[in-house]
């Protein structure tokens, strides 16, 4: 259990930890100079139980309430600490709105010094914190006199630390590991070393990391839990990580990164979130102001868009952040806003949405998804996602998000009966109903194609992606298809998608013509075929009756026109692919020039260049200059002629 002290400047806060644990958190020159906390200070209790409590000291002084909301962060008790002489003053009202903010909601006050003053003092400050609790997340504290210096009330609240480290509420051990830094040095022959709060997961020595935001890949040579050497940090404790690696240096990791699964790495400048306003500042808030932002051990600059109207005080409401500069963040988590000047705690809130669109940001959609992202619980969250348009869900990204890892993703994917196509990183997710009217949708868009073109031999893969709710991103709809193709529902030709049941055919007389076309077309002088006119000439065909038939040939997917009346066959096409992809594979970097296509050819420049500009206009290449190659679905689209 981590415990964090809280509570106005010179109110006996270390003096308070030191007497419950023998340890004096002052570490720093200048706080022992000039007698108050400036960083933050760690110090360890072992419990009866076996485990070990942890203490975060927190600087009490108005100038360091930054360093204060970054102790506070992870912390699962919370001990309000107030002098029985003195009484609440701001930092101890500021400091308990920085711990409902951030929703402690465990923890107890400690009224401090109480062997200086008289039993009705003690009676009256007791009276006095009861009401500034109430409303607060600690509402239902215990108060409790003690003194450091006489020992009163120590071991009353020792025991009562005990009994609360035995109630601890688990944290999310399952989840991807993440780990907030808050201190980073380097120990002669040990090397560097960074502190911090596990908020989710296990670091096992020899794990890989990534320092976040700034993507510094590390290994875990070795690791401390409260002080003490182990071979795993867990959720909930405070953890050393020895770093290594390249570009690992003290310089090179700073407060307020993150250490993670490598898997969780994706910095983001743009959340939005449900924010409460304290009521003293509620009307001082306006759209895109500036205050500094806080969350977890990060201070960043930043601005606020309203996404409701209003606020009222106390009331949540949404908003989004724009952030001067990305961080590492999660769904879920907690921060705190103070003015631009750092002088007063505005609000708090938490993240609701990590990805939020700089557009259409107030749109009624995108209010309706962000009431389904705001509920906590992941898989409440996903199924009220997947019931609203879009009707999908990045799948991948909504776990990343969330620190999820792959077994929760599979449990979650099994009890919500979720439709999983798997494209990467542009996997999407759909529910058992979504995926059946995207299904239904798809085949009666490909139906009434058929309908109203029954010679052509299917609809564009393009086109229908277009015309089909949800609309998927392209890898994912491919996988769709793919898995559509699969289970029979659909055929697929090349570029082109129809239904099973859907064969386009030539009249007769057009197939006996075809018949005598197709030959002149192939073998030896398939790279360089006739053209319309002399086809006509050969055969003895009228011109316009020739270039009719051909057309009619490139819907059904038999050829293609690479140039004006000059058609290949789809067999042809394809092998040209595939000898343009031989050529570039020649190159590190995978350019080639027209030279080289032209030569595998054995023709002339002027025919490979009209092959090279079709395959330009059907990204199958990609031009730079005088330079060309493969573009990403190069084989998708003048592929086998059914992947049914």
């Amino acid at each position: 259990m981590i415990v964090g002290t809280a509570g106005h400047i010179d109110h006996g806060k270390t003096a308070l930890v030191r007497a419950l644990t023998g340890v004096d958190t002052d570490r720093l020159k200048e706080e022992k100079a000039r007698g108050i906390t400036i960083d933050l200070g760690f110090a360890y209790l072992p419990a009866p139980n076996g485990e070990t409590i942890g203490f975060v000291d927190v600087p009490g002084h108005e100038r360091f309430v930054r360093t204060m909301v970054a102790g506070a962060c992870g912390i699962d008790f919370a001990i309000l600490v107030v002098a029985a002489d003195d009484g609440c003053k701001p930092q101890t009202l500021e400091h308990l709105a920085i711990l409902d903010l951030l929703g402690v909601r465990r923890g107890l006050v400690a009224l401090t010094k109480a062997d200086l003053v008289t039993a009705d003092r003690l009676a009256a400050v007791t009276d006095e914190v009861q009401t500034i609790l109430g409303g607060s997340t600690l509402a239902d504290a215990e108060v409790m006199p003690v003194s450091a210096v006489t020992g009163e009330g120590i071991e009353n609240l020792r025991d009562r630390l005990f009994a609360a480290a035995g109630e601890r509420m688990a944290r999310p051990a399952e989840n991807r590991f993440r780990l907030a830094i808050d201190r980073c040095f380097t120990l002669a022959g040990v090397g560097v070393v960074a502190t911090g709060t596990v908020l989710s997961g296990v670091v096992r020595a020899g794990d890989r990391v990534i320092v976040s935001p700034s993507g510094l890949p590390a290994r875990v040579r070795g690791l401390h839990v409260a002080n003490q050497t182990a071979v795993a940090g867990r959720a909930g404790e405070r953890v050393a990580l020895n770093l290594a690696g390249d570009g690992v240096a003290r310089e090179a990791i700073r407060r307020g990164d993150m250490a993670l699964d490598p898997d969780l790495h994706a910095p983001t400048d743009r959340i939005d979130v449900t924010l409460r306003l304290l009521a003293a500042d509620a009307p001082t808030f306006r759209q895109g102001a500036a205050v500094r932002m806080h969350h977890a051990a990060a201070e960043v600059g930043t601005r606020i868009v309203r996404l409701d109207d209003g606020p009222a005080p106390g009331e949540r409401i949404l908003a989004q952040l724009v952030l001067d500069h990305p961080i590492a963040a999660a769904v879920g988590d907690s921060f705190v806003l103070r003015d631009a000047a750092g002088h007063r705690t505005l609000g708090g809130g938490r993240f609701v949405d990590l990805r939020a669109p700089g557009r259409r940001r107030r749109s009624p959609e995108r209010r309706a998804q962000l009431l389904a992202m705001v509920l906590p619980d992941p898989g409440a969250s996903l199924a009220a996602m997947l019931a609203i348009a879009p009707h999908a869900c990045a799948w991948r990204a909504f776990a990343r998000d969330r620190a999820l890892a792959e077994v929760q993703m599979a449990t979650l994917a099994h009890d919500l009966d979720l439709t999983v196509l798997d494209a990467g990183e542009d996997s999407f997710a759909l529910s058992a109903s979504g995926w059946a009217n995207f299904r239904t949708a798809l085949c009666e868009t490909l139906g009434a194609f058929h309908l109203a073109n029954p010679d052509v031999q299917g609809l564009g893969r393009e086109r229908l992606r277009l015309s089909v709710e949800p609309r998927l991103p392209s890898s994912a709809f491919l996988a769709a298809l793919q898995r559509l193709a699969q289970e029979g529902e659909i055929a697929l030709d090349g570029a082109f998608v129809r239904l099973p049941s859907h064969t386009a055919r030539l009249t007769p007389a057009d197939e006996d013509l075809w018949l005598r076309i197709a030959p002149l077309l192939g073998g030896s002088v398939r790279f360089r075929p006739p053209r319309v006119r002399d086809l006509a000439g050969l055969l003895a065909t009228p011109e316009e009756s020739m270039r009719r038939l051909l057309k009619l040939a490139a819907r059904l997917g038999r050829v293609d026109e690479i140039a004006h009346d000059h058609f290949f066959l789809r067999a042809t096409v394809r092998e040209m692919t595939e000898i343009a992809a031989e050529v570039a594979a020649r190159d590190p970097e995978g350019w080639f020039p027209a030279s080289q296509f032209r030569d595998r050819l054995d023709n002339g420049r002027k025919v490979a260049i009209q092959i090279l500009d079709f395959f330009d206009r059907h990204s199958v290449t990609q031009r730079s200059g005088d330079l060309r190659r493969m573009g990403a679905h190069a084989s998708d689209l003048f592929g086998p002629p059914s992947l049914s």
